[in-house]
């Protein structure tokens, strides 16, 4: 009865988390900070750690999580920002629209860009740069991330309940961590094995942020045939299949991270 009510307690707790509670995981974001790091120019580089000195943690990939932790840290920041971590267009055909999917730029796509703005601008007061940066990496990543672009009926797979492994959980949270966690790889393992892998080429400019792209390639990801599985029960043979893909949107999402810092920062 206690492992029930256990369960059914959980159950509910993931019905109630919004479809941002989840993120890559704070080791998938810390994984793409990581990945850009090496390709950050050194006046770059330097202006970062100015920015985040005094920060517990005071580097790219301490902060890349931050973003999801505002719940706690600032409640009244983490409800206005919400908003910011994903886009819906599943539905759409996986076609975004800006005056549709995003008004008054209240999706990772807008606020992306106004970020990577803030950041950019030295005008600014250092707090809000501060907090600018943080959300451009964090946001970069979300907009990698399949399930922050799919369906909005399934709030990005956060009530599609699966079971894998024995184990209970939703589609959402296993393309956030659960894959990657299936590996039991350390970091440094996993950091080793996405440099491995080329990224894609972008074409076009770096800023702002050409995130449209990115959340409409996130999206037609999500809605590949057998990404839903028929069945709450998954295997191995789903991991592998779709773990590679996982792992270039991880990949990617490092590559241009560090590709919008060069361009945003670089005097």
């Amino acid at each position: 009865m206690l492992r029930r009510l256990l369960f059914c307690a959980g159950l509910l707790a993931a019905f109630a988390l919004p479809s941002s509670a989840f993120a890559w995981g704070k080791a998938g974001h810390r994984l793409v900070a990581e990945l850009a790091v090496p390709d950050l120019k050194p006046q770059v580089r330097a202006e970062i750690d100015g920015l985040l000195a005094g920060e517990s943690e005071p580097t790219l990939p301490g902060v890349a999580a931050w973003a999801d932790e505002l719940r706690e840290r600032d409640p009244d920041l983490g409800r206005r920002s919400a908003r910011w971590h994903y886009v819906n267009i599943g539905e759409s055909g996986c076609r975004y629209d800006a005056a549709r999917d995003c008004a008054n730029g209240d999706c990772v796509v807008g606020a992306l860009k106004a970020q990577a703005a803030i950041l950019g601008d030295r005008r600014r007061p250092r707090a809000e740069r501060v907090n600018a940066l943080k959300f451009v990496v964090h946001f970069v990543g979300d907009a990698h991330q399949p399930m922050h672009a799919g369906y909005a009926h399934d709030r990005g797979g956060n009530t599609r309940q699966i079971n894998f492994r024995g184990r209970g959980t939703n589609l959402h949270s296993f393309w956030d961590s659960g894959m990657l966690n299936s590996l039991g790889l350390s970091g440094d393992a996993w950091l080793a094995r996405l440099r491995a892998r080329a990224p894609s080429v972008d074409r076009g400019p770096v800023l702002p942020p050409r995130a449209e792209a990115w959340v409409e390639t996130s999206c037609r990801i999500a809605t590949r045939s057998g990404v839903y599985p028929t069945r709450a029960r998954i295997d191995e043979a789903y991991v592998q299949r779709h773990l590679p893909l996982a792992e270039q949107q991880l990949r990617d999402a490092g590559a241009r991270l560090a590709a919008i810092l060069n361009a945003t920062l670089e005097r």
